[in-house]
């Protein structure tokens, strides 16, 4: 999608479930296993990626640099992604 005013709809099945348009899950990086957020507001309902960030830092020492802080972070990232996908398949 290229500009805000385009609107993508889906439907909710019975179990609750929407899926996310592909334009829309490769504009923001969406992936298998991605976690969403789901904010009420005034206006409704805002859906946003789950920051990557959201509990980094807690497991590791306050010395350790920024940079291999986020090299961990990217290694725990993608086994996780891994072992999520190799559980989902039927």
């Amino acid at each position: 999608m290229s500009t805000e005013n385009e609107v993508e709809t889906t439907r909710i099945t019975r179990k609750g479930q929407v899926t996310i348009p592909k334009e829309i899950r490769d504009e923001f990086a969406l992936e298998e296993g991605d976690e969403v957020r789901w904010e009420k507001t005034e206006d409704g309902i805002v859906v946003k990626k789950a920051t990557r960030s959201a509990g980094r830092g807690m497991l590791v020492d306050d010395d350790v640099p920024a940079e291999k802080r986020e090299e961990m972070a990217e290694e725990m990232e993608a086994d996780i992604r891994e072992k999520r996908r190799t559980e989902w398949q039927p």
